[in-house]
């Protein structure tokens, strides 16, 4: 594009007067004062501005009065609304925003003190974000929610934001030219609106499948792991000062390969895979200098090969693959450090304990060891993981713990340095969720274990494997994956029989829960209000690999680890505040907690 430099729109930037700018924003009122800025200061000679999200006529005339008196108009050459505010992570996975994002995080919609204006802003944030997702993908969804929470607010103003473009014949946005992804689709996809509030103890699992325990363990977001590496002394230099710790950043991206098949395996699996992929790579080097050594090319020109006779096709072959050779051992390297860094965790935390306990408290299995010996236990894990397990399980008990189990626990919990705040919140939730509906089901969950680690695994391996489990993943649908398959499937299920529905292309506003599409889904979006994980991402996406020619994208608010969540539900300490349906309207409920 002829693009030659990058600058942030805020920052110190001299006038370029014979150069055109291209412009990339929201249209925030800072950021157009500063656009009127500029205008005012002829920095360039001609100005592109592209919106993120739509810009509003008082904004625009803002802009169009500031050229007018910088005498600036002619320059102001076109200006586009992109409608891209959101992010998209992965084919089939996007998050709303990742600066400010704690302005529409769990915290906020939840919080005692929240204000019915505060209230509506963070709803029409997300709604504008939604809107430019079904812009961009162009189609009008058929939406689903629940009743009485943040999920149904944000599927009715959604609702009516499509509706009111759809009624712009002239203007719509989803008809003639503009329509892209969508218009040779015989079907509309489903929009499936959640509620955090449905499901409060998959946020906290302890994880086992590669890019969640990542996202877990490790500094992981937009698709960057940052990590420390080196540090310590060195050996040979007696009172040596310690090296520094150098900060590294790897990016996990769509072009690579391993990381596209093995992103959603089981740990054990992805180490077995990264030193099978290790072993493969030495192989082909060793041929290399093989053929080199043989040929008496050690230490030679490169070009020289091309002038070999045809029995060296092979070394020519060998030798035209190294840049691949290369790039294969710089991804293995990439992986054989982060999954080292992973493996240091669940070693010196007992990840795999807590993943498999869990798990059976989750799918209701027989336990074989007393919550109290893991949370007693010293070397078991961060005060964090043992307090992780302990609302898990206070999540998913069918029968609230008597006070005088509950005191046992608490004690336990304060000996091993366990913040028990966040667990005045949880109580609150689960005896408001049961006096508004039933926990929460989890499914058949649980873990296959599965036998000894590969031979590749125990001779001479980069991961020294002793003492982690080699678990197995069971196929099973978490909360939100029911869910979606209940309404993809249009089957008649306690839990999503009360569902709203809206179909924005309808003249008038059905207040109905009765669907009038018959047939099942092929395509579904799933978005979860008030944040979301990898967890239920990767069952989302082992849902879609099961039902051949169904395709699943999920999308939340915000994506946290299980730490962030912690973090926002600690702040729920004083009071509680839920959003719940009286039957004639949607009420605030607060409650002290005890």
């Amino acid at each position: 594009m002829g693009i030659t430099l990058h600058l942030l729109l805020h920052s110190d930037r001299d006038p370029i007067p014979d150069v055109p700018a291209i412009y990339f924003l929201m249209p925030t009122e800072e950021n157009i004062d500063r656009i009127c800025q500029d205008l005012r200061s002829q920095l360039y000679e001609s100005y592109f501005l592209n919106f993120i999200s739509a810009i509003s006529r008082s904004k625009l005339e803002d802009i169009a009065s500031a050229a007018l008196a910088a005498n600036a108009v002619s320059q102001v050459t076109k200006v586009f609304d992109q409608y891209l505010n959101f992010i998209t992570l992965e084919d089939d996975m996007f998050i709303l925003c990742h600066q400010n994002k704690e302005l529409i995080s769990y915290h906020a919609i939840n919080r005692a003190d929240i204000q019915d204006t505060d209230m509506e802003a963070i709803m029409d944030t997300i709604v504008d974000s939604l809107f430019c997702f079904f812009v961009t993908l162009g189609a009008v969804p058929i939406i689903r929610c629940p009743r009485g929470n943040a999920a149904e607010m944000v599927a009715v103003k959604l609702d009516k934001k499509l509706r009111e473009n759809l009624r712009d014949a002239r203007n719509s946005l989803f008809t003639g030219d503009s329509m892209t992804a969508g218009q040779f689709s015989f079907q509309r996809p489903l929009l499936v609106l959640a509620d955090r509030n449905m499901d409060m103890a998959t946020p906290l699992h302890h994880t086992w499948t590669y890019q969640a325990l990542i996202h877990d363990v490790l500094d992981f977001h937009l698709n960057r792991v940052m990590m420390e590496e080196g540090g310590g002394t060195d050996p040979s230099h007696a009172g040596a000062r310690p090296k520094k710790k150098t900060k590294k950043t790897y990016d996990l991206t769509a072009a690579d390969k391993f990381w596209q098949k093995h992103k959603g395996s089981p740990f054990p699996e992805v180490a077995e895979s990264v030193q099978e992929e290790l072993d493969a790579y030495r192989a082909q080097e060793d041929e290399v200098k093989r053929l080199k050594s043989i040929m008496g090319l050690d230490g030679e020109d490169e070009g020289a090969i091309s002038m070999l006779s045809d029995n060296t096709a092979k070394l020519t072959s060998a030798v035209s693959s190294l840049p691949e050779l290369l790039e294969k051992k710089r991804l293995i390297d990439l992986h054989t450090n982060v999954a080292t860094a992973v493996l240091d965790h669940i070693k010196s935390r007992k990840l795999d304990v807590y993943f498999e306990y869990e798990e059976k408290l989750m799918s209701k299995s027989t336990i074989d060891k007393s919550l109290l010996d893991i949370i007693g236990d010293p070397d078991a894990g961060t005060p964090e993981d043992k307090m992780r397990l302990f609302l898990i399980y206070y999540i998913t008990a069918q029968q609230v713990p008597s006070e005088s189990d509950l005191e046992q626990y608490r004690k336990a919990l304060l000996d091993a340095d366990c913040d028990l705040s966040p667990l005045n919140y949880i109580k609150q939730w689960k005896a408001f969720t049961k006096m508004a509906s039933g926990p929460a089901n989890y499914g058949n969950s649980g873990v296959k274990p599965m036998g000894l680690f590969s031979r590749v695994m125990n001779t001479g391996s980069q991961f020294v494997m002793e003492g982690v489990k080699n678990l197995g993943l069971k196929q099973h649908n978490l909360p939100v994956t029911r869910i979606v398959d209940n309404l993809m499937e249009m089957k008649s299920q306690p839990e999503t029989d009360d569902y709203r529905y809206f179909d924005p292309k309808m003249l008038r506003g059905s207040e109905s829960s009765i669907p009038r599409n018959k047939n099942p889904f092929q395509e579904a979006i799933v978005f979860v209000v008030g944040g979301g994980n990898y967890i239920e991402y990767q069952n989302l996406v082992d849902y879609a690999k099961s039902k051949p020619g169904r395709k699943v994208v999920y999308g939340c608010s915000e994506l946290f680890n299980a730490a962030q969540f912690m973090k926002q539900v600690r702040i729920h300490t004083s009071t509680v505040h839920l959003l719940h349906d009286c039957g004639v309207c949607v009420c605030v409920c607060v409650v002290a907690p005890c």
